[in-house]
């Protein structure tokens, strides 16, 4: 079907995403369906960078890098759904609800996101979001994005 989207490598999430290191947290995009859900992959490292204050002696991923991780695959998403926006706007967070953070996040986790449109209208996107290792929900929360 030409609306799914199959495995895109970092070099495609870098021409969609204005991010970069150490801000890029998506490594891989596993699937998903234009306008529809998206699932990305984030391998999390010891040498993530903000592993050195959070925390030395028990390193925990930052609960607001996880949304952020999500927001950048529903960034994707938007994206790629929208290929004439790449280059010319960039997508912006505009609200974040009902966020949940379940387990923690360790350095050698694998975090999958999972992103699905519960609405889309224009510039507007509303999206349900997941972050799990091993099959476990680690965050969830609802996100609204907007092109500008």
């Amino acid at each position: 079907m030409e609306n799914d989207i199959s495995l895109l490598d970092i070099k495609e999430i870098i021409r969609l995403l204005p991010h970069r290191y150490p801000f890029l947290l998506v490594d891989r995009i596993l699937e998903g369906e234009k306008y529809k859900s998206l699932v990305g992959l984030k391998n999390v490292s010891m040498n993530e960078p903000f592993f050195q204050g959070h925390f030395p002696s028990e390193p925990i991923m930052p609960g607001v890098l996880i949304l952020e991780g999500m927001a950048q695959v529903g960034g994707i998403l938007a994206f790629y759904s929208i290929p004439e926006m790449v280059g010319e706007k960039l997508i912006y967070f505009a609200g974040i609800d009902k966020v949940r953070f379940r387990r923690p996040v360790v350095p050698g986790d694998q975090l999958i996101y999972e992103m699905e449109v519960l609405k889309h209208k224009g510039k507007i996107w509303k999206m349900d979001g997941k972050a799990k290792v091993n099959d476990e929900v680690a965050a969830e929360a609802e996100f609204m994005a907007a092109f500008a």
